[in-house]
C-alpha cells in the first residue's frame, strides 16, 4: 500500500470516527444507537397483500427492474455496548430475469455501490472510499448460476426460493445463495425480494473496530425488484 493510499484510509477513518464520535457523545451511546436503530429500513418483503396469476406464456420471456427496485447492505455494530442495526440502500439498481417454462432460466441484479447511503454522511463515506473502494469497484453484481421452479408464484402463490449464483463485489467472485420470495402482482408484475448473506473477509473488505464502536465480520446484501416485461 502506498503512503498515498494510507493518507487516504487513515483520514477516511478519522473522518468516521470524529463525526460518529461527536453524535454519540452528545446525544449518548444509548439514544444514538436507538436513533439508527430507528431509522434502519425493515427487511425487504412483498408488497402485494395478495398474489394474482400469470399464464406461462405471458411470463416467458425477458424481464426488467423498475423504478420501485432498490438494493443496499445492512450491518450490525456494537456502539460502546449498544447494538445498532445500520442499512443502506439505493434505487440506482438494474436486475434482469428471464422465465422459460415456468422457471427462473436466468437473472443478474447489478447495484452501484457509491449510490447506497444511510443516514450518516461520514459512515457512507468510508463505506464507498475505504471499505468497498468504488472508485475502483463501483458494482455489485448477483448473476444466477441455477435455474429455479417459480411456477408457484405464476399460479398465484407467494414463493419462497433459494436461488443459487455468484456475488462479484469488491473485485471478487463468490458463489452465494439468496433466499428470497416471489409474487405476482396485480398488472402482470412481478416481486422479488430476498437478502445474500455474505462474510466481507471473504471479499478482501475488513470489518472497521475503531474502539467505541466493532463492526460485525458478517452483513447481508438486500434487494427488492419490482420487473415488468
Amino acid at each position: 500500500m502506498g503512503l498515498r493510499t494510507r493518507t487516504k484510509v487513515i483520514i477516511g477513518i478519522s473522518t468516521g470516527v470524529v463525526v460518529i464520535a461527536a453524535a454519540a457523545v452528545i446525544a449518548g451511546p444509548s439514544i444514538y444507537a436507538n436513533t439508527v436503530n430507528g431509522q434502519a429500513a425493515a427487511a425487504p418483503s412483498l408488497q402485494a397483500t395478495s398474489s394474482a396469476s400469470l399464464d406461462a406464456a405471458d411470463a416467458d420471456g425477458t424481464w426488467t427492474s423498475q423504478s420501485g427496485s432498490y438494493a443496499g447492505y445492512r450491518v450490525h455494530e456494537v456502539l460502546q455496548g449498544n447494538d445498532v442495526n445500520v442499512v443502506g440502500r439505493t434505487k440506482d439498481v438494474e436486475g434482469t430475469a428471464e422465465v422459460d417454462g415456468g422457471c427462473l432460466a436466468k437473472a443478474t441484479v447489478t447495484v452501484q455501490v457509491a449510490k447506497i447511503s444511510t443516514p450518516e454522511s461520514a459512515r457512507d463515506a468510508y463505506f464507498r472510499d475505504t471499505a468497498l473502494e468504488t472508485d475502483r469497484f463501483p458494482t455489485a453484481t448477483f448473476t444466477l448460476t441455477k435455474p429455479v421452479d417459480v411456477s408457484k408464484a405464476l399460479d398465484g402463490s407467494k414463493q419462497d426460493v433459494a436461488l443459487t449464483g455468484t456475488m462479484d463485489l469488491h473485485g471478487v467472485t463468490k458463489a452465494v445463495t439468496a433466499d428470497a420470495q416471489v409474487a405476482v402482482g396485480e398488472g402482470g408484475t412481478v416481486q422479488v425480494a430476498g437478502s445474500v448473506p455474505i462474510t466481507f473477509a471473504d471479499y478482501g473488505v475488513k470489518a472497521p473496530s475503531l474502539g467505541f464502536v466493532t463492526v460485525d465480520g458478517k452483513g447481508s446484501v438486500e434487494f427488492s425488484l419490482d420487473l415488468q416485461k
